[in-house]
């Protein structure tokens, strides 16, 4: 695991792909930020945190309508090789050029591209959502 953001997003899309209803991955300060953004944006009904082989783990519970998941794909920008920074004035650009949300990693915590754009700020693009 060399990418913590990548596990984490590629999990849920293995898990959705395979028509599951939860999925479980570490107990990480990002991972719990960006489930609560992934909760607040409408992809994900919830997560809980439990411990299992005394380790503390996140189950979160994947968002259904009519058996259709409201996740459609991902794709990941910022990789440990080469990161992506934009200025909130660039936010927009990305924002626009689909359906899609963005979340950023900025110095106020994880938060999705509209919320950026309103308080003004940038930082680093982890992946774009739709």
């Amino acid at each position: 695991m060399n990418h913590r953001v990548s596990d984490l997003i590629i999990r849920i899309k293995n898990a959705i792909r395979a028509n599951r209803r939860e999925v479980v991955f570490n107990n990480l300060k990002i991972n719990k930020a960006i489930c609560k953004v992934l909760v607040t944006e409408g992809f994900l009904e919830g997560f809980k945190i439990d411990i299992k082989d005394n380790k503390k783990i996140i189950i979160a519970k994947i968002k259904y309508e009519k058996r259709i998941p409201n996740f459609t794909d991902v794709l990941v920008v910022s990789k440990p090789s080469l990161r992506k920074y934009a200025r909130a004035c660039g936010i927009l650009g990305i924002q626009m050029k689909g359906k899609h949300t963005i979340i950023l990693s900025t110095n106020k915590g994880i938060m999705t591209g509209r919320e950026a754009i309103k308080r003004n700020m940038g930082g680093e693009i982890l992946f774009r959502i739709w």
